[in-house]
C-alpha cells in the first residue's frame, strides 16, 4: 500500500510492549483495559502525519492506544484506514 501511495512504511515504528490476551471473547471495557499503555514508538515524531492501518476495527481500542502512543511521541496528526468495521 505505501508504495502504491508513495508514502513510507514504517513497520517498527511501534512495538506492542507486553503481551496482551487475544481481545475475540472481551467486552469493550475489557478490551480497553487489555490495550491501555500496551504500545511503545521507538523514535520521536517530528509533527508528522501517522497512518495506521488496520484490517478490521471492532471497539477501536487497539487504534485508540496506538494513537495515544504515537500523538505521545510527537505525532501531529493521526488517521486509521481500516479495511472492515466489526
Amino acid at each position: 500500500m505505501g508504495k502504491q501511495l508513495h508514502i513510507p512504511l514504517a513497520l517498527q515504528l511501534c512495538v506492542r510492549q507486553r503481551d496482551t490476551p487475544h481481545q475475540t471473547e472481551l467486552s469493550a471495557k475489557q478490551r480497553r483495559k487489555n490495550m491501555h499503555n500496551a504500545f511503545a514508538v521507538q523514535k520521536p515524531l517530528n509533527g508528522e502525519t501517522v497512518a495506521i492501518v488496520d484490517d478490521v476495527m471492532t471497539t477501536g481500542s487497539t487504534v485508540n492506544e496506538l494513537a495515544k502512543a504515537l500523538k505521545q511521541a510527537g505525532a501531529g496528526r493521526v488517521v486509521v484506514w481500516v479495511c472492515a468495521r466489526a
